[in-house]
């Protein structure tokens, strides 16, 4: 059932709906939350009875188990997950279910399901990044004394260790999850009852909704609006932040697990093969990882793109930014678990980087033991560098 009473061009229709039916499966259980809320709300104002919100609740409940076994259902027809399941419910409850989105826009409802989706992915990626941290401790603790060249330039430059690289990553990602915290917090507003951005004509209980569904405050009705792709924009900032780590990781490991300098080794089982070369044991892996962050990085200018030259309130440009955040936190969470995953496996050849600590590392200690003795330190510097012309 349309929310309008016209028949639409199809490929209008199919054209505006685009994949937004399919994208919203992932939002079904957040909005059937906040629409539980929402039918406790008409309770608390006298719209509804008790009889009447318990049976509305017990069909939204119901429809979250279908959606948590991928069977509810959601048409091109109907657009998005709102709908379907405000036709769900009608379809079992007959004129009941119409009442349900009194005081109410699909506006609002798209916005206040992306943020509770928002707010749960984000507290999954921290979680991940400890367990990434906890992969990097690993390696520190297995090969920390290991010392290793330290580059600049792609070129030798002083000496490092396995316990530096892993510190440097631990402490950013650390970070990271201080950053997605502070995301989260900003986020952390509800836009549950602002109508379609301009608030209602009557009086309801937005700050009830806040508490209902666990948001820390109650957000301007056209902020609502005006905050999309905003909000999601610094979302995805947030997850390029931990892909600018992870990329870094990945680039490392695949250099110096390379034949050109085996400090790393990683074991066949994560490794790819060739369909021409038998010798080939390829860091696919992490090569995806590190094609990722572009990809990340891609989505966040999009969200911003898209949003450019709007006026406020709603438009549905909006729509076409939601696969974004979808897409975004499923590549970030996978390129954690597989960094994790590398890491907890990787071995490091603790022969071959001593071998490889070669004396020009070893430049700047001793200009530094000539200029303690009093030699000027440019003319120690000019000294110690006519031993490597």
């Amino acid at each position: 059932m349309k929310m309008w009473s016209w028949n639409v061009d199809k490929f209008v229709e199919e054209f505006t709906v685009g994949d937004d039916y399919i994208v919203d499966k992932l939002f079904v259980k957040y909005d059937c939350k906040a629409s539980i809320a929402h039918v406790e709300m008409l309770y608390k104002m006298n719209v509804l009875n008790k009889e009447e919100k318990e049976k509305i609740i017990a069909v939204l409940e119901e429809i979250i188990e279908l959606s948590s076994k991928g069977k509810f259902e959601i048409k091109m027809e109907e657009e998005d997950c709102h709908t379907a399941i405000e036709n769900y419910v009608i379809k079992k409850l007959g004129d009941l279910g119409k009442k349900m989105h009194m005081f109410r826009s699909r506006n609002e409802q798209i916005v206040t399901a992306i943020r509770l989706y928002c707010k749960e992915e984000i507290e999954g990626v921290i979680n991940l990044l400890k367990e990434l941290v906890s992969s990097l401790k690993h390696v520190k603790k297995k090969y920390g004394d290991v010392k290793i060249p330290g580059y600049t330039h792609t070129r030798k430059a002083m000496p490092s260790s396995i316990a530096l690289w892993c510190e440097s990553f631990i402490e950013s990602m650390k970070d990271n999850i201080k950053l997605l915290k502070f995301i989260a917090n900003l986020i952390d507003k509800s836009p549950a009852g602002s109508g379609a951005g301009y608030g209602l004509p009557a009086s309801i209980d937005r700050k009830f909704l806040s508490s209902e569904l666990g948001f820390k405050s109650v957000q301007n009705p056209l902020y609502v609006q005006n905050s999309r792709t905003k909000f999601e924009a610094d979302v995805l900032h947030g997850l390029w932040h931990v892909m600018f780590d992870l990329n870094k990781i990945a680039g490392d490991i695949i250099l110096f697990s390379s034949d050109n300098f085996k400090y790393f080794s990683l074991p066949k089982n994560i490794c790819t093969g060739s369909s021409i070369m038998p010798h080939k044991r390829n860091p696919d892996v992490l090569e995806i990882v590190r094609g990722n962050y572009h990809i990340i990085k891609s989505y966040e200018d999009c969200m911003k793109g898209i949003s450019a030259n709007l006026i406020s309130g709603y438009h549905r440009d909006f729509q076409l930014t939601k696969k974004f955040l979808v897409k975004g936190f499923k590549i970030v969470k996978n390129c954690i678990n597989a960094v994790s995953l590398v890491l907890r496996n990787i071995e490091v050849n603790s022969k071959l980087c001593k071998k490889d600590m070669s004396k020009e590392l070893f430049s700047v200690e001793k200009s530094y033991k000539l200029a303690v003795r009093g030699i000027p330190f440019r003319d120690a510097h000019k000294i110690v560098s006519l031993e490597f012309s």
